[in-house]
């Protein structure tokens, strides 16, 4: 099975200059943990998670240890709090590797590129259910919590 088959193609993008809060709401609204951060046409050029909204809440109390600019700890935008290093796959990678660089690289979901261009997204529950559905693997709890 490739990454192909099973990727999210209705992509939900944000650009970097959007407050961080407005792109929390989004991702509740539309109940994502991962939001693909692009220049504004298909270039990705980031990936705003909720690990690392979880990590921007601690700005606030941090501020008063901090010589940050006042506007950046209180209303940080998407490119102040987003991950940059993206690791991406391209659509035609086999769904266990791409299963097994989330697992190396600790990171929930997979950007797909064809040729430097977006056209996917591949997260570890479309990997787990795409197993379950070919009959390759029960639930993941199930397996480690008995």
């Amino acid at each position: 099975m490739k990454v192909r088959e099973v990727m999210r193609q209705a992509l939900l993008t944000v650009r970097p200059d959007i407050p961080a809060r407005m792109a929390a709401e989004m991702m509740r609204t539309h109940q994502v943990r991962h939001l693909l951060v692009t220049d504004g046409g298909e270039r990705l050029i980031g990936i705003l998670t909720d690990r690392d909204l979880r990590h921007a809440a601690f700005l606030p109390l941090l501020a008063p240890h901090l010589a940050w600019e006042e506007r950046w700890l209180k209303a940080p935008r998407v490119r102040d709090v987003m991950t940059w290093k993206v690791v991406t796959i391209e659509p035609d990678v086999d769904l266990v590797r791409a299963g097994l660089l989330m697992f190396e690289r600790r990171i929930g979901s997979l950007p797909v590129t064809d040729h430097g261009t977006l056209v996917g997204i591949v997260t570890e529950r479309d990997i787990f259910d795409a197993f379950r559905t070919a009959g390759e693997s029960s639930d993941p709890a199930e397996l480690y919590l008995g």
